[in-house]
């Protein structure tokens, strides 16, 4: 049951009219990440590639909530097969997320049952820090779920963040998924101020409340509610930098396990949909970061996936 229902498209990961383009792509989930890799450029990677991105693609790109509305500003830029890599300036200006959720389309597409995953990584950096990320999970059928990075599919990506072992298998304790990551801090065993988008000298976003708000984002997209990163509600509607209530603490602390190790289907797929705080309503917050706060409506069936 659970297989089938990640190798379906979700309403985010669905190419829609556009699944045409898909005609053509190899099946095997790492050629298929590089395919990924060449059409899409991370806002922050200016310095690697060599390149200024244009404000307009820097603000908005990335607010491509839907798959296909990612495909459609890749294929108005160059409409040349999606495994033919392009020039940086023909590409997709996204995030982590961005590449997570196009890898996992693709799989779903060839029969491979995928799923994105919201935690943090270390290997950006080598003080400690762990830095908000998204990566893609997909089935092997000897070794079970295994977590891959798109965005070091191309060897020179890998040599720059001196990433050690192979971008379609992240070790486990390189990439900690949300709920591993909220149980770490609550028992001690990690500094909350090594989790974040940025240091807490950078500003807000870092620590408890933030880690809490990808524990709650690891959980709809466990159940294929692929949201934008930004994409806010339930408890994460606080104040960034805020602490967290006794009372989120404590329903964090139950959802974590949940999410962590050994994923139970039925127990995700049960929580999610009997939680008002937890599951995504219809509309969201969004706090896009160049477009400032909007409400957002989702699309139609958005919560009723696979």
């Amino acid at each position: 049951m659970s297989l089938a229902f990640y190798a379906t498209h979700s309403t985010f990961s669905d190419p829609g009219d556009l699944a045409g383009v898909y005609r053509g792509l190899p099946r095997d989930p790492a050629r298929l990440a590089r395919v990924v890799r060449d059409l899409m450029i991370h806002r922050l990677e200016e310095d690697l590639f060599g390149h200024t991105h244009p404000t307009d693609r820097l603000h908005n790109d990335a607010e491509a909530r839907y798959v296909d509305g990612v495909l459609r500003i890749l294929v108005e830029r160059n409409d040349d097969p999606l495994d033919r890599r392009r020039e940086v300036g023909d590409r997709f200006v996204g995030t982590c997320r961005d590449f997570a959720l196009l890898h996992c389309s693709f799989l779903r597409h060839a029969g491979i049952p995928a799923r994105i995953r919201s935690g943090f990584a270390d290997y950006f950096t080598t003080d400690g820090f762990h830095f908000d990320h998204v990566v893609t999970e997909y089935w092997d059928e000897q070794r079970g779920w295994l977590l891959a990075d798109p965005e070091l599919a191309d060897p020179g990506a890998t040599a720059h963040w001196n990433a050690d072992f192979d971008p379609m298998d992240v070790p486990r304790d390189r990439f900690l998924v949300a709920g591993e990551a909220w149980q770490a801090i609550r028992a001690g065993a990690a500094d909350p101020r090594t989790f974040g988008l940025h240091a807490p000298e950078e500003g807000p976003f870092w620590g408890e409340r933030f880690v809490a708000g990808n524990v709650r984002l690891d959980l709809a997209m466990l159940n294929k509610v692929e949201t934008l990163l930004w994409d806010v509600w339930g408890e994460a509607e606080g104040k960034p930098g805020d602490p967290l209530p006794e009372s989120a603490r404590e329903m964090y602390d139950a959802v974590a396990p949940v999410v962590s190790g050994e994923v139970s289907f039925d127990a995700v797929r049960k929580l999610f949909a009997g939680h008002d705080t937890l599951r995504t309503p219809p509309t969201v917050t969004c706090y896009a970061p160049y477009n400032g706060p909007s409400t957002v409506t989702l699309r139609e069936g958005y919560d009723r996936a696979g």
